[in-house]
């Protein structure tokens, strides 16, 4: 645990958060075996915030349409955006980090993707502070060394939904 930030500093820094829906869905599913469970954006993001202003919220998502309710929530609690994808979400992301980073001091990327290696050290020469939160066992130890910081996903940021008896999960009546 960090020790605790002197009452006499205020960090001022305006954060983008890039999240690979796909890869951090991915990600959460293998460490759980379970199908079911999802971020948790109300915990998470204010954790990685530490105090810091969101400027930006991109949830980028491939294939399968993502629940209405979800693109609702990241709305109204974060003015957030979801982001479909023809095929990755990796050039999308991309484009949409370099399109920030004249507009933000820090950009969080929700991904454990190696892929990204070259969009932190393109970043950071831009003079961007870039951090990676994912979940440890499925990002790669090159992105991790890159990024300025890392945040550990752990089952403490996700939770399992539950469904109902009698109804498949995505099934509406």
């Amino acid at each position: 645990m960090p020790e605790p930030r002197p009452d006499n500093v205020t960090i001022n820094q305006s954060v983008a958060i890039l999240v690979d829906g796909n890869n951090m869905e991915r990600s959460i599913h293998d460490a759980t075996g379970d199908q079911h469970t999802m971020l948790n954006f109300d915990t998470l993001i204010p954790k990685l915030l530490d105090n810091r202003g969101l400027n930006r919220l991109f949830y980028f998502r491939e294939g399968r349409q993502i629940s209405s309710k979800l693109q609702e929530r990241l709305h109204y609690h974060y003015h957030g955006s979801v982001q479909p994808c023809h095929k990755s979400a990796d050039i999308p992301l991309t484009i949409k980090a370099m399109q920030l980073a004249s507009k933000v001091d820090t950009i969080i990327i929700l991904s454990g993707d190696s892929d990204f290696v070259e969009l932190v050290r393109h970043l950071k020469t831009e003079g961007v502070r870039v951090e990676i939160a994912a979940v440890p066992a499925a990002t790669s130890s090159m992105l991790k060394e890159e990024a300025d910081y890392f945040h550990e996903i752990t089952s403490a940021d996700w939770f399992t939904l539950t469904p109902r008896p009698g109804k498949r999960p995505g099934e509406r009546k």
